[in-house]
């Protein structure tokens, strides 16, 4: 697997897993109905951000990753991401590889520390993987989120210094 910057060229490829994490209602608080021309302006960051793919030896997507500053000014020196894995690669270590290459990539890049803002509190396996990799759930806005199966669960906050 390589996990590279993503170009306009990725977006068709990118935009599958973008829509089917979206319409599946279990991880992100973006509208479930949203389309292509608002989810790449959403997902393809402008610099200071950037958007990564990780492909596989045939050059497939198998999963999208989005990071940059979580505030403007003054709080710029902190980073946030998002991450996407195709439906078919999940549990291949796709997640932990992007997670760790966002995190490099930040590093490298001067932030100071990185912060999820809203981590699904049902979504446990992301929030294993997350401490796994040095994140602490630093709070939780209780029932900020309405699960399609759970109901109202929390947002977890998570910080890693860099």
């Amino acid at each position: 697997m390589e996990i590279r910057e993503a170009t306009e060229a990725d977006w068709p490829a990118i935009w599958p897993i973008v829509e089917a994490v979206v319409r599946a209602g279990e991880t992100y608080t973006y509208p479930r109905d949203m389309d292509p021309t608002f989810g790449r302006t959403l997902w393809m960051q402008p610099p200071p951000g950037v958007t990564l793919v990780a492909v596989d030896e045939g050059g497939r997507v198998l999963g999208t990753a989005k990071t940059g500053p979580n505030h403007m000014g003054p709080g710029a020196h902190v980073a946030t991401a998002s991450f996407m894995v195709a439906t078919e690669a999940r549990g291949q270590g796709v997640g932990r590889a992007l997670g760790e290459a966002v995190i490099a990539r930040a590093t490298a890049d001067g932030y100071r520390a990185m912060q999820f803002n809203a981590v699904v509190e049902a979504n446990r396996s992301a929030v294993r993987l997350w401490q796994a990799l040095g994140f602490r759930i630093i709070g939780t806005t209780p029932e900020a989120f309405d699960h399609p199966r759970e109901g109202l669960v929390g947002l977890h906050i998570m910080h890693r210094r860099l």
